[in-house]
This record gives C-alpha cells, structure tokens and sequence, in this order.
C-alpha cells in the first residue's frame, strides 16, 4: 500500500489544478499529456523518432516484447529532459504512462540508477517505491482531477463515458473514483 506524506494527496490536486490554470483548462477539462510535455519543456519520443537507435533495440522494443515496457524519462548532459513512450498501448494507458514520467520530473524525483554487468549483457535500475506511488498519485490527479469526477458523475456520465471524454482507461476511472472518496461523497449526498 502506498505511503504518502501527510499531505501529499492534497497538494497534488492542488498541483493539478495550478497546471491546469497555466494551460488555460478548467479543473474538469480533458488534459492532453503532450501540450503537459511541451508546456513543461519535455520532448516526446517513441522508439522510432531515435536517431541511431540500433535496430536489435528496436525490435526488441517494438516487436518482440512491444507490451514489456511502457515509458521512460532522461535527462540528457546538456539538461534537455527526454520522454520516450511506448506506442502500442491503447491511448488510455499511454497518457497515463506519459503522464507519469512528467510527475517524476514535475517532482524533481531522482532518476533510477542503471547499473551495468562488467560485460554489458546484463542491466538492472535502482528502485524506489514512494516515487513511483508519488508519479502515479500526481499523473492521475492531473488526468483525472476529483472535481473533473465529481462533475462527470452528478452529470450521470458512466464509467465508460468518462474514460472516453478523458482519454483514460474506465479503470483507472473506477480507481480514481475509489480513492478520492467521490463515490462515497455521491452516495452520501443522494441518500438525503
């Protein structure tokens, strides 16, 4: 289960809506993960906008595993901040893997470690749980914002519909609607 710090959820949906009002979107409009990118200076790539990128890479990436991955942010020597995403996911989880690569840089989370066997055939990265639980909270509030859920079901909008009208999976909108406690919320106000 994920720990956060106490406050954490909070300012993330503050966060969320402070990006949103940068963009010019209301806190219940559709977010577009590639005007976030642009807006936060990030250049979004697939595997196939790499220059030199050696074709056993990219078969590997896009043909022989293309579901083993899903997307990965760089910082480059010259501090240019790179985003490549995998794109053969449906459109639903791409935004959503985009989106959490632009919270670990909105919050200028530590880049993984790649540490290398002597020879080079082997790699394994550096792990850390709470940053990974912080990018998901932030990319789905800015995604999927609680006000944005709190509109979409007095409107009587279904599950489906709203991951439509978001760009988002209807999992992670019953997710969403789960853990903000909106769905406890409606309930609660339709019972009176």
């Amino acid at each position: 289960m994920a720990t956060f710090d106490r406050g954490f959820k909070s300012w993330s949906e503050r966060t969320s809506t402070n990006i949103r009002n940068e963009l010019g979107l209301a806190p219940h409009d559709c977010l577009n993960v590639f005007r976030l990118a642009e807006f936060l200076e990030v250049t979004v790539l697939t595997p196939n906008d790499i220059p030199g990128l050696p074709e056993e890479v990219l078969d590997q990436l896009a043909r022989k595993d293309p579901f083993g991955w899903h997307a990965v942010s760089l910082s480059l020597p010259d501090g240019q901040m790179l985003l490549i995403y995998n794109p053969k996911k449906s459109d639903g989880r791409k935004a959503s893997d985009i989106a959490h690569e632009l919270a670990h840089i909105v919050l200028e989370h530590k880049p993984s470690t790649v540490i290398l066997s002597q020879d080079g055939s082997f790699a394994m990265r550096t792990y850390d749980q709470k940053q990974e639980d912080e990018a998901n909270w932030l990319a789905w509030s800015l995604l999927l914002p609680r006000e944005a859920l709190i509109r979409a079901m007095r409107r009587g909008t279904s599950i489906d519909e709203t991951a439509n009208l978001y760009g988002v999976s209807p999992q992670l909108v019953k997710y969403r609607l789960s853990v903000t406690g909106v769905s406890v919320q409606l309930a609660r106000i339709r019972k009176r």
